[in-house]
């Protein structure tokens, strides 16, 4: 339910006069990586974050209560965003119901370099603060402060317009000053200008498939999500000065990261007296001998084996080798297994070597395809 467009936020951002920046897309991590780029190219700092969801009392793996509650997290470290993907990976790989759902108890397991914060009238001590439930509020907040290292966890209080939001602020912040947690001021952005709440509402309509007349779609009852100014937060928290100090408190907790790292390929196992290269080469040759014996038609060996040697010299330059043992394990395995493999697509299908070493299932040679 989000209007906000990468290069619109980073323009905005800069024009309002703000440092840092942080996206909390709801259970993923799908844009950290284009976020991080853009704000590092205009100056910015990219403060990496997650809304997960949290499962209720029966954990992640209960498929019979829909309790996804909101949760900010943000990476205060390497650490803190090697455990932000291990978490939102493992929403959806073990916790997915409605949502991709964590539990408490993984979150704390997980928790080393993350900074928590209590999100929207979604998160589970918000909404508790909203109905009044200061019990439920209270013994919430206590455990996310004992899953959380000290003081790395705040009570959030918005400013967005909408009513529910302002009574629960209040209770937020008398419950700050009951178990002793900092509070912190957000503006939980969807569009970046005030004019955009229209053209969000239209967004939220297509994305569940609703019209603008159905009573039940969801909706906002208000249009002040976008992206706020300093003097505009300082304004309606003049009460709580602090809140609004503590979005700074938490910039400087945070480190610089790296999400730009290089793609790291597994070590694939060769048999003793072999390397990758000599290994793939033989391989490579001992298949091009099976494929000569199934050809339907009379080739030049000659012609084969001289492409074979061309590619097989060029692979192991450019350090590939590993990487053609590791796709002929897994797609041989595959047609070994039943599985479905298709012949061959895009330059793949150039090769001479993925065809020895079955990867592929078209000769290149008669079609004169290029390596």
């Amino acid at each position: 339910d989000g209007a906000i467009r990468m290069k619109d936020l980073i323009k905005t951002v800069q024009a309002k006069g703000m440092k840092s920046v942080a996206v909390t897309d709801h259970g993923n991590m799908f844009g950290a990586v284009d976020f991080f780029k853009k704000a590092k190219d205009a100056g910015l700092k990219p403060i990496i974050g997650l809304e997960a969801y949290v499962a209720g009392p029966k954990g992640r793996g209960d498929r019979t209560e829909k309790i996804a509650n909101h949760l900010i997290l943000l990476a205060k470290n390497q650490e803190g965003y090697r455990n932000l993907r291990y978490l939102s990976s493992s929403g959806y790989l073990d916790g997915f119901y409605y949502h991709p759902r964590i539990d408490k108890a993984l979150l704390k397991e997980h928790s080393k370099g993350l900074i928590g914060l209590t999100a929207c009238l979604g998160g589970e001590v918000t909404s508790a603060c909203f109905r009044g439930d200061m019990d439920h509020a209270k013994r919430a907040a206590l455990e996310y402060k004992d899953i959380f290292d000290p003081g790395h966890f705040f009570l959030e209080i918005q400013w967005n317009g909408m009513e529910e939001q302002d009574k629960a602020n209040a209770n937020l912040k008398q419950l700050a000053r009951d178990v002793d947690l900092p509070l912190v001021a957000t503006a939980d952005a969807h569009y970046v200008k005030r004019e955009d709440a229209r053209a969000h509402e239209l967004l939220m309509c297509i994305a569940s498939g609703k019209t603008l007349a159905d009573s039940k779609r969801m909706r906002h009852s208000t249009d002040k999500l976008y992206v706020s100014t300093p003097d505009e937060m300082r304004q309606y928290f003049s009460d709580t000065p602090e809140a609004v100090d503590n979005t700074q408190l938490i910039d400087s907790m945070i480190g610089e990261l790296n999400l730009l790292v290089k793609p790291m390929l597994p070590s694939f196992k060769v048999p003793e007296g072999h390397t990758a290269d000599t290994y793939m080469a033989m391989l490579a040759k001992q298949g091009l001998e099976e494929r000569f014996k199934e050809l339907p038609y009379r080739c030049d060996r000659d012609v084969y084996m001289g492409r074979l040697d061309l590619e097989v010299s060029v692979i192991n330059k450019m350090g590939f080798a590993g990487y053609f043992l590791i796709v002929q394990d897994f797609i041989n395995w595959a047609k070994q297994n039943g599985i479905p493999v298709g012949p061959g697509r895009g330059s793949g299908a150039g090769s001479i070597v993925a065809y020895s070493l079955r990867i592929t299932d078209l000769d290149p040679i008669p079609y004169n395809l290029l390596f």
